[in-house]
């Protein structure tokens, strides 16, 4: 790992390395940050990572294309349902499938409650990380709303494993339009709270302004993407570069900054719960009729060849890709995850801040580790 580094690297005697992690709390998982210190300013990160590395990509050889969809929801399990979609339009695609416009609408209505969740938890974490304890108990409060409109639909609060190639493994409750309408309803009200409680705060401010500054330059060469990229200035909306599913269908705007500091990538998700909250309410009571999957066989055989689609995560771009040598099975599967680019700037943004610093700047990066390690 040192050889990555060997250009940011001086050890001097009076050096004083640690480690934060893997059992830091503010990790939010097992990670592993190697610090070398000049007093409490940080020289250098050096993140290890594959302490929870489980081979799901050489796991995926072994699978069905069926199968392989319930091994994507537990890398980033706060973008679930995103990650079961990204592997089954790139094999619809691959066997030029048209999926129904019902099945469109559904799975870009579950993709933006999960993206209000996602952030909704991290912000709570966040503001925790920070000192601000309330923060825990609003954002769990507000998200319980949306994983009990999954646990009714779906039977899962989390991983609920809905998509499926050719389209829905079943269609949606009699109450999910309803309960969505009552939560957006709800939401406006509440998300306000928000910049009262937080963003507004003086004190939070001073602790995220100018902290941790991301060149949109550096985002770019690092392939940071998601909040972190577009907090940069980076455009790298997947559903506006490259739009899947319903995402034509609905007018939503790119929340972009220039900053590129922690506060930056933190407006970045605020901004993006209230987009997210517009794209449902354009869907919401225009889902159209009709079947919840196209006619699939039961044994997916691709053609041979190599198929890649990426879509937009709570994180940034996931992008997959398969080889199939015509089988049941793929001959590869690869996984562009969004956490593995957004985690390796760390030192590029963090080193010369204090080491109570650097705990706002990895938690602005909104790193969830399975995605990382795979």
């Amino acid at each position: 790992m040192e050889e990555v580094f060997q250009d940011v690297i001086i050890k001097n005697s009076d050096d004083y390395i640690i480690n934060m992690g893997p059992q830091h709390p503010s990790t939010h998982g097992v990670l592993r940050f190697e610090l070398c210190l000049k007093g409490e300013i940080v020289k250098y990160i050096i993140p290890h990572c594959g302490y929870i590395h489980r081979g799901i990509e050489k796991m995926c050889e072994k699978d069905t294309y069926q199968q392989i969809i319930h091994l994507t929801d537990r890398f980033d399990y706060l973008s679930a349902h995103i990650n079961n979609e990204a592997v089954s339009i790139a094999v619809e695609n691959a066997l030029e499938v048209e999926v129904p416009e019902r099945v469109k609408y559904i799975r870009t209505i579950i993709a933006e409650l999960n993206r209000i969740a996602s952030h909704q938890l991290w912000w709570c974490a966040f503001g925790m990380d920070l000192g601000a304890l309330t923060t825990f108990f609003y954002g769990l409060r507000d998200r319980e709303r949306i994983l009990d409109i999954f646990e009714e639909s779906f039977g899962s609060r989390l991983i609920h494993s809905v998509n499926c190639p050719g389209g829905l493994m079943y269609d949606i409750h009699p109450n999910f339009q309803q309960k969505i309408k009552d939560f957006i309803k709800y939401f406006r009200k509440v998300l306000p709270e928000y910049d009262q409680l937080l963003t507004d705060n003086v004190i939070f401010q001073v602790r995220s302004k100018g902290m941790g500054v991301m060149s949109k330059a550096d985002a770019i060469s690092y392939g940071v993407t998601g909040p972190c990229g577009r907090g940069s200035g980076f455009s790298c909306d997947v559903r506006k570069n490259h739009p899947y599913s319903a995402y034509s269908k609905v007018d939503f705007k790119e929340i972009l900054f220039t900053e590129g500091d922690t506060f930056a990538r933190y407006k970045v998700r605020i901004e993006e719960m209230w987009e997210s909250m517009k794209i449902l309410e354009q869907l919401v009571d225009n889902i159209p009729e009709g079947n919840y999957t196209a006619k699939m066989k039961p044994i997916i055989k691709l053609p041979v060849g190599e198929f890649f689609q990426r879509v937009e995560t709570a994180r940034g771009e996931l992008g997959v890709f398969i080889v199939s040598d015509g089988n049941k099975t793929p001959l590869r599967v690869k996984f562009r995850t969004p956490n593995f680019s957004n985690l390796f700037i760390i030192n590029k943004i963090a080193s010369g801040n204090k080491i109570a610093d650097l705990v706002a700047i990895s938690g602005s990066l909104d790193l969830v580790i399975p995605d990382i390690d795979r």
